[in-house]
């Protein structure tokens, strides 16, 4: 398969997994939050372990390979930390009340009465307003599993599976709020599932304005921002994520699960 379809296709997949928390929202009767709760620490430990073990080492090997080991050094640090800081920015852009990462659960569209609920508006924009937080939050990590993946198909698997199982809380964010204002699920739904064409939306950007200029640089640069990207996610979203919707230990055993599951991953293509 070509390359670049299939590290395409994998960055659909991961974007469009809001569409499965909106889904899990209206046809399930109650939130797993232990399994939930696992899960997302299994994304996080996924996200940590491949950023510091390979991602980051592959990003500055070939930056040493083409600027010299203290100029490469130097550069591989700088991009990490400029990943960090772009997500951190787009973050900080999103106001608080409005964060697409605030737990919710599916007893609450399950419990919705649209007639006991008094700033309909209100609700219906915290919806809308969590559709484009996810979107804009979607957009670098659409890049970043894109670029993993056709750097490494080997890495872009289990990175495109960490990102859809971040995505599917994300979902759920976006959905309830929305069912509550309308009692409409078919809306609530379209909304959740747009959110997250923004991923492949930033695949697709990423590699019209980059593809003239992919070469070892450019992908040491690129790895190295994913590896902040993906460890600013894990700390700042998916691990608090994981411990508020179940126990702490629980987060923290499907974070070394994670670890574990991506380190025998990586030894299998040696």
């Amino acid at each position: 398969m070509n390359p670049v379809l299939f590290a395409f296709g994998l960055t659909v997949f991961a974007g469009l997994s809001t569409g499965i928390g909106s889904a899990l929202a209206f046809f399930t009767k109650k939130t797993n939050t232990k399994f939930l709760s696992a899960s997302l620490g299994f994304s996080a430990g996924v996200m940590i372990y491949v950023s510091f073990v390979e991602i980051f080492v592959k990003a500055k090997e070939s930056l040493v390979d083409v600027l010299g080991l203290k100029t490469g050094s130097w550069i591989t640090v700088l991009s990490f930390f400029g990943g960090i800081f772009l997500i951190a920015i787009i973050d900080k852009l999103v106001p608080s009340f409005e964060n697409p990462h605030n737990v919710q659960t599916i007893e609450a569209v399950d419990n919705a009465d649209s007639k006991d609920i008094e700033n309909k508006n209100s609700l219906k924009r915290m919806g809308l307003m969590s559709a484009l937080a996810i979107a804009i939050h979607n957009f670098p990590e659409g890049l970043a599993t894109f670029t993993a993946a056709l750097k490494d198909p080997t890495l872009g698997i289990p990175i495109a599976v960490a990102v859809a199982i971040h995505n599917i809380p994300e979902g759920i964010a976006v959905s309830i709020p929305l069912y509550y204002a309308t009692g409409n699920k078919r809306k609530a739904f379209y909304y959740s599932f747009a959110s997250g064409l923004s991923e492949p939306l930033g695949a697709l950007v990423g590699y019209l304005l980059l593809s003239s200029f992919f070469n070892d640089l450019t992908f040491g640069i690129l790895f190295g921002m994913v590896a902040g990207i993906m460890v600013y996610i894990s700390l700042d979203e998916l691990l608090p994520a994981a411990q508020k919707y179940g126990e702490h230990h629980i987060s923290i055993y499907g974070l070394i699960l994670g670890m574990i599951v991506m380190s025998l991953s990586l030894l299998l293509f040696i």
